[in-house]
């Protein structure tokens, strides 16, 4: 549902304001500027897009990232130059279009060298710059569900602040290789979900 992205949205504000000092700038600003844009062009589509196939695309490719990430292959292709930008812009166009934002976005990061700390805070940082730019559109598309689902909003609002609080508290205590293998372990597992349950992005 697209008024779960606005409970993802006060989460990520809150691993902002306290990773901030971590964010890597020239990352944020390539592939975060990409993704605003494709994030807000598969936004659109979203409300026209419909069917199952992307579902299977979606998590084939989920799929894909996460072996990836666990075996090591992602490690040793990092994405330079321009395609810090087609990587952006790719991941954030059919993450919008699915309704799934996170899952391909981390998929595509994990394609970068950085350091748990960095990845997560130059994650959030880029999250934040594609709701921004897609928010709107699925407010405009679903605010009367939105409106109506108030009280379970509220709760989960609580649930979102309380896990996020404690996710970055444990992320000083994950060692560095064991944080990308779990990365990638979630990553396989929202692929697995996604693809034997293409409508429920």
């Amino acid at each position: 549902m697209q008024w779960f992205l606005f409970l993802i949205l006060i989460g990520t504000l809150l691993r902002f304001l306290r990773l901030r000092q971590q964010v890597d700038r020239s990352l944020a600003l390539t592939f975060g500027t990409a993704s605003a844009i494709g994030g807000l062009g598969g936004a659109i589509l979203n409300a026209y897009a419909k069917g199952p196939i992307l579902g299977y695309i979606f998590g084939a490719l989920l799929v894909f990232a996460g072996v990836s990430g666990i075996t090591g292959f992602a490690e040793r292709i990092e994405l330079t130059g321009p395609w810090r930008w087609i990587g952006g812009l790719v991941s954030a166009a059919f993450g919008g279009l699915v309704g799934n934002q996170g899952g391909i976005r981390t998929a595509a990061m994990l394609g970068f060298d950085l350091s748990k700390e960095s990845f997560v805070a130059t994650a959030t940082v880029i999250a934040l710059v594609v709701d921004g730019a897609r928010m709107p559109v699925y407010f405009v598309t679903e605010h009367e569900r939105i409106l109506q689902l108030w009280p379970i909003v509220l709760v989960a609002t609580i649930g979102v602040t309380g896990g996020t609080w404690l996710g970055t508290h444990l992320l000083d205590r994950i060692p560095e290789r064991t944080f990308k293998r779990v990365v990638s372990l979630l990553v396989l597992g929202l692929g697995v979900f996604m693809f034997f349950r293409p409508g429920q992005g």
